[in-house]
């Protein structure tokens, strides 16, 4: 089985940002109404081609425990009226927000949303009131941009692990 290297990335100021601008057309949207079943569907949809299996054997009531819970939020782009990608921010005890899950549906890779949606993420999460420090992990088997998307938008590696 081959390695797999998981990077840790954090923002400790939203000056750190470095913004993309809106592609046309594309519109995030938050999913204020909790809905657990909207948040697996969108980690299938997002996660089956970078091979998320995680939480899929998770039963209805761990889902609704994670997606349901008041720490969580939820966005989603749309474009066209079609779901290109998502989001889920997870703010933490310690005034720490992870950015829990992100990502494309697969069709919506390449044309330039991956750097908007980011950007927004990151907004918004340095929008919730007491929130010190944003950070995500990303690893090899994801999109092989992942890592280059965080980074240009400014985030920093502060941990790499192999396993």
């Amino acid at each position: 089985m081959a390695t797999v290297t998981t990077y840790y990335l954090e923002m400790n100021s939203p000056d750190q940002l470095k913004d993309k601008p809106r592609p046309p057309g594309l519109a995030i949207i938050e999913a204020e109404l909790k809905e657990y079943r909207f948040n697996r569907y969108l980690y299938q949809l997002v996660g089956e081609q970078w091979h998320w299996t995680d939480k899929l054997t998770l039963p209805d009531a761990a889902w609704k425990t994670y997606a349901e819970n008041d720490n969580l939020r939820t966005w989603v782009a749309y474009y066209k009226g079609s779901i290109a990608g998502y989001f889920e921010l997870q703010q933490q005890d310690n005034n720490q927000v992870e950015i829990a899950y992100f990502g494309l549906a697969p069709e919506y890779i390449g044309l330039g949303f991956g750097g908007y949606l980011l950007s927004t993420a990151i907004k918004h999460a340095w929008s919730l009131e007491g929130t010190e420090r944003v950070w995500v992990h990303t690893c090899t088997l994801d999109h092989d941009r992942a890592l280059t998307n965080y980074q240009a938008r400014g985030f920093n590696l502060y941990k790499q692990q192999e396993e």
